[in-house]
């Protein structure tokens, strides 16, 4: 069957266009119930038995819940003890169109086969698709969309004794499910049913009902609606900004400001700051300047739950105490938020005074968010734990935003409760690669084929050899040298050819993506892709036949590029050394074998390149990095050093900025419209004044008008007295800098190519495909 939708539209042109839009409609969209004789399907999702574990509900039970359940009831539906779950295409569509954490926890649990949720695509079954009526809204027709494929879905599954339960806290979508003899129920109810309700009831978002202000004192000012902020910032009586709280000081924030680089608003107090959290994009208005104040630099903690009025009054005490008249800022105040940055939050329950409470606050682990308000309870077990909670709402009546427990993390102090929470807090991906991701791995054992040698070029006999920290198991660059007849060297890099076992599109592509880069913890490594691909059948290990891609250069005798060529290759690596093996090779005037004598002629030629790039205006700044030596039997940390650097740390460097720098000026040859680089934008003047300041204070002058500039009065800034002076400027000048960008090359003009801190034109990343 089709339906067709025929309009008519004008284009900005002013062109008439009619659009005929037809949807197919099908009666081979199954159920998905096993048992079933009128469906066909051969891997049907649910159990032949499925049932809900609950008090009340007994018998065999398929759950439906609504679109508003979905969006705000995601931590109760990922619950284990919920399964057999038909997720109906309308509800699946508006979730995807209003929320992305709720679409991506949705679709985690569309893929997890124990939890047996199936999307039943209502929208193109025969007999569930509804047209709109003319006087329906959009929300009134999902609704009765949803109605529709629920009852269906009873009658459809009445032969096998199944019941069908709608889950909806709509009460006009649920009085009119009723009447159609659909049973249905709140989604508070349903969880009080259920045999796990304490630990459940703990996770119920909090509806806009049971937050309402009604009847209560307000704290805040009434946050703008969005058509009176848009008039506002045409107008320019609003600015729009990310709000940043401070870390120090619970009564300071400041808002960036979009139009403007490096204008900062200060935003002083509570009520100023009305509700606004840490990434907030606001809208704020500009305060007089008779109001206009200086930051603090007291340190000021939140400390407890006091009546809400009451503190307020309290912060404009204080406020008052601690304003420095001398130093004057523009100061302004939130007047509404444009979009929230509200996320899962770490932190440890703060319990109320009174014994028989159950509405407690929690301690954020960021210091820059709020404390928020739950209600739990299960206090005593909470005690004393890290926990993750979510924001439900923040009303004007309450000085906290109000949530909901998620779970629980594990003990305080626990070091691996801890780094769960360091990975939670920084949004990295750290869960356990899916089935799907896993089936696109090769399997072992793992060889190289005579077709593979046919479609890459042999180096198997030549000496190459890898150079890393201690303990590196994902290798993913080598190096090779040796002097050719007409007195040049011969220079290869060799990176490892993940894409070879990568292709486009696939899961195990996905994943990687969303990981965007390896991260590197104290006693762990959380893994861009999988193991058997880092460690093992990717990573260039010593005296193992591997894929690379690789960048040969001939070299004089300054280190200048004679020619450099690129291929897919096959190597075989001599040596897999750590930069203190390769510098004790190196230094040892006895050892004259072929990856010694390698590694002799790679630290010459990396010296000179080191020299030439500096003497090019690359800048030489300061991060120190401190490595922990970890018990053997205990795995905690026993001693902390700071990263001692050798000269196979820059050798290594050296070689791989020039094989970047040569892929960058290769592909955006071979690709002018369309080639991915990375540039880093030169620092407003403005980012180098507290650098300024601090070199004039020991009585240097810092010029910063060029990268070339700013390295040659770095490298004249040095104090006798303190060795330690001109280290501390190049962290400094670190902090002053800007972000580096990846780019497209047809979207930017060339001339914004340069990357500032390398003083190189144009740059890429082709090096560490393992890791990023």
């Amino acid at each position: 069957m089709i339906r067709s939708n025929v309009f008519i539209r004008k284009t900005k042109r002013g062109k008439i266009l009619k659009v005929v839009r037809e949807h197919y409609l099908r009666d081979d969209v199954y159920c998905s119930f096993p048992k079933c004789e009128q469906c066909e399907e051969e891997k049907p999702i649910f159990s032949s038995n499925p049932s809900v574990d609950s008090k009340e509900l007994v018998g065999k039970y398929l759950i439906i819940p609504d679109s508003n359940v979905v969006l705000h009831q995601m931590d109760i539906l990922e619950d284990s003890s919920i399964r057999n779950v038909i997720i109906l295409q309308t509800v699946y569509g508006e979730v995807l169109h209003r929320s992305a954490i709720a679409y991506k926890k949705l679709k985690d649990c569309l893929s997890n086969p124990e939890k047996k949720f199936y999307l039943f695509m209502n929208e193109f079954h025969r007999d569930t698709f509804i047209e709109r009526d003319q006087k329906e809204s959009p929300n009134d027709r999902n609704d009765r969309a949803i109605r529709t494929a629920a009852l269906w879905y009873q009658k459809h599954l009445k032969p096998y004794e199944v019941e069908i339960l709608l889950v909806t806290n709509d009460q006009s979508n649920k009085n009119l499910a009723l009447e159609s003899g659909i049973k249905t129920n709140t989604v508070e109810k349903f969880v009080k049913s259920l045999k796990n309700c304490d630990e459940l009831a703990d996770k119920l978002a909090l509806t806009r009902e049971a937050s309402s202000s009604t009847g209560k004192t307000a704290v805040f000012e009434e946050h703008l609606p969005l058509s009176s902020i848009q008039v506002g910032l045409k107008s320019g009586s609003y600015i729009q900004g990310t709000f940043h709280a401070s870390r120090d000081n619970y009564l300071e924030a400041s808002v960036d400001v979009y139009e403007k680089d490096g204008l900062s608003i200060l935003i002083q107090g509570q009520q100023h700051m009305n509700r606004a959290m840490q990434g907030d994009t606001v809208a704020i208005e500009i305060l007089p300047e008779s109001e206009w104040q200086s930051s603090s630099s007291l340190i000021l903690e939140d400390d407890g739950e006091k009546n809400d009025e009451s503190t307020i009054s309290e912060d404009k005490k204080i406020l008052q105490d601690i304003s420095n008249k001398s130093e004057k800022k523009p100061c302004g105040k939130v007047v509404g938020i444009i979009k929230r940055n509200w996320r899962q939050f770490c932190g440890m329950l703060q319990k109320s005074l009174i014994e028989t409470a159950t509405r407690h606050l929690v301690i954020p682990a960021d210091k820059r968010i709020p404390k928020i308000r739950i209600e739990t309870r299960q206090a005593d077990v909470l005690d004393g734990k890290r926990i993750l909670v979510v924001i439900d709402s923040w009303p004007r009546t309450s000085r906290y935003p109000l949530g909901h427990f998620v779970r629980n993390l594990g003990a305080i102090g626990d070091k691996k409760t801890e780094n769960e929470v360091l990975l939670i807090e920084h949004d990295i991906p750290h869960h356990q690669f899916s089935t799907a991701v896993r089936a696109c791995l090769p399997s072992l054992p793992w060889s190289i084929t005579e077709e593979d040698l046919k479609q890459r070029k042999d180096l198997r006999d030549l000496t190459v050899v890898s150079v890393d920290p201690p303990g590196c198991t994902d290798i993913d660059d080598a190096l090779h040298c040796f002097q050719l007849d007409n007195g040049n060297y011969e220079v290869g890099v060799h990176i490892a050819d993940v894409s070879h076992f990568i292709k486009p599109g696939t899961a195990i592509d996905v994943e990687a993506a969303n990981r965007a880069n390896t991260v590197y913890l104290i006693d762990q490594r959380i893994d861009m892709v999988p193991e058997l691909l880092s460690s093992n059948i990717c990573s260039l290990r010593g005296g193992e036949e591997r894929f690379a891609f690789s960048v040969i250069w001939e070299l004089d005798e300054n280190a200048k590029v004679v020619n450099v060529k690129f291929t897919k290759s096959i190597i075989k690596s001599k040596a897999a050394l750590t930069y203190a093996e390769a510098q004790m090779r190196i230094d040892d005037s006895q050892q004259t074998d072929d990856v010694t004598k390698s590694l002799r002629l790679l630290n010459k030629l990396a010296k000179i390149l080191k020299q030439e790039r500096i003497k090019q205006g690359s800048l030489t700044l300061a991060s120190p990095e401190v490595r922990f030596h970890m018990d053997s039997e205990t795995h905690d940390p026993i001693e902390v050093q700071t990263k001692q650097l050798l000269e196979t740390n820059s050798m290594v460097e050296e070689f791989m900025l020039l094989a970047n720098i040569a892929t960058a000026k290769k592909i955006y040859d071979e690709f002018p419209s369309c080639a991915l680089l990375r540039r880093h934008p030169e620092p407003p003047s403005s980012n180098f004044e507290s650098l300024i300041k601090s070199a004039e204070s020991k009585g240097f002058t810092l010029n910063v008008t060029s990268g070339k500039m700013l390295a040659e009065s770095l490298e004249k800034s040095v104090l006798e007295s303190n060795s330690y002076f001109n280290t501390m400027l190049r962290i400094m000048a670190t902090r002053c800098m800007l972000q580096a960008l990846y780019f497209c090359s047809g979207v930017v003009d060339q001339k914004d190519f340069y990357h500032y801190g390398l003083a190189a034109p144009i740059y890429t990343h082709f090096t560490s495909p393992i890791r990023r």
